[in-house]
């Protein structure tokens, strides 16, 4: 577990992009220089610490050279960053190793240096984000059930749902992202053990598939309220979990699911999405929102999760080394993930319940709740009565709230 003595590893990464700049111009750069250009006394940082933040600088300075299409300076500050990252390092380190490997990716694809050999890798990969999450099913959850801000979403979303539905006795709740089902058993449990109006009929509607090929030929656009066989007297519940962030490739599809999610005129509506903009057509200004997300989601994985926790292994590699790997190296229509940041959620004060306590913080504010963890925006959540209400999972700073309506 990580020191809550250290600085964070946003904190870090912040000093380094206020140095980078002064060695982005270097032609020549190797460890000698590395060594003898940032002093790290000026910040009272520790050896290690300032370790840190040299291999930081070498990450944005990097992607730098690429965005301005100066390869081979951008590999030299590559070979570095291999030099001294590792997947099985710190969260600095872990989090340069996957990035250094995307940024050698991309390069690759500009200059048409990719060999065939990592062609056939790469086609043998998972493709698809909801392939992966079925693949990797137990790592996922034995890794969400100790990250705190995964914790706080899901349980403030079914407290919304359950508040929301308190005099129905018959729910029809509409899944859009199921997967591991998880939720529909909170559901289930929450439903079967109130005291007041028992329920009488519990039905519940997936939508989705974990095959690529599948879910493209069943395009979610192409939904329309009249598949879900509603009943008279049913209290309709939608809930959609990083489902959003995949339809902005799609024309009119954002847009197909909003009318179609108003025609099934639901009691509630439970959103989540990443509270993160990964759609800026500008690589760079991609890349450093990119760079603070997942510096953020590491460095939480090593405040709450042990180092050598196999399961945090999986998830970094084989998941978060997908999504940041695809956000910096693919081309734009190849790109699965276009997170962008929703402004309205509410939710309840639940996240002192879970453990370790001095990684996530609450605060009310006005009809919302924003949920901090060191300094950087990772989920939203929104859930729909009459209006919605905006608040930011957040880490270390908290962020306007305000109202609006989707009508």
């Amino acid at each position: 577990m990580a020191s809550i003595r250290e600085l964070s590893a946003a904190s870090l990464l912040k000093i380094a992009r206020a140095s980078f700049s002064k060695i982005s111009s270097l032609e020549c750069f190797d460890l000698y220089v590395l060594n003898k250009f940032f002093d790290g006394g000026c910040f009272n940082l520790s050896g290690d610490e300032i370790k840190d933040v040299e291999l930081a600088i070498l990450l944005p300075a990097s992607a730098d050279k690429v965005g301005n299409r100066q390869f081979d300076h951008a590999r030299k500050f590559l070979n570095l960053c291999d030099f001294l990252s590792s997947n099985a390092g710190n969260s600095i380190q872990r989090v340069v190793y996957y990035f250094s490997k995307a940024l050698r990716e991309r390069i690759d694809g500009e200059t048409g240096a990719t060999s065939s050999k990592a062609r056939e890798s790469r086609e043998g990969e998972l493709s698809h984000p909801d392939e992966t999450i079925v693949s990797l099913n137990r790592a996922l959850i034995a890794c969400f059930l100790k990250l705190p801000f995964i914790q706080v979403t899901q349980f403030s979303g079914l407290q919304a749902i359950i508040e929301n539905v308190a005099s129905a006795k018959k729910v029809h709740f509409v899944d859009l992202a199921i997967r591991s089902g998880a939720q529909c058993t909170a559901l289930m449990q929450a439903l079967a053990t109130r005291d007041e109006c028992p329920i009488e009929l519990l039905k519940i509607t997936a939508v989705g598939t974990t095959s690529q090929t599948k879910m493209q030929a069943t395009d979610l656009k192409d939904i329309s309220e009249d598949i879900f066989e509603l009943n008279d007297g049913e209290a309709v519940v939608i809930g959609s979990r990083t489902l959003l962030r995949h339809t902005l490739t799609q024309p009119d599809c954002l847009e197909s699911i909003i009318r179609m999610l108003k025609n099934l005129n639901p009691w509630i509506v439970v959103v989540k999405e990443f509270e993160v903009n990964h759609t800026s057509p500008i690589f760079v200004e991609r890349f450093s929102e990119a760079l603070s997300f997942y510096t953020a989601f590491f460095y939480c994985h090593e405040d709450c999760m042990d180092r050598c926790d196999q399961n945090r292994r999986i998830l970094e590699a084989a998941y978060l080394g997908q999504e940041i790997q695809n956000i910096v190296a693919a081309k734009d229509e190849d790109r699965i993930f276009r997170d962008m940041k929703i402004e309205a959620w509410r939710t309840n004060l639940v996240a002192k319940q879970f453990a370790p306590g001095n990684s996530c913080a609450c605060y009310r504010n006005g009809q919302s709740l924003v949920v901090n963890l060191k300094e950087t925006p990772i989920l939203s959540l929104c859930d729909k009565g009459e209006t919605y209400y905006c608040a930011r999972v957040q880490f270390g700073m908290t962020k306007e709230v305000r109202k609006s309506s989707l009508q």
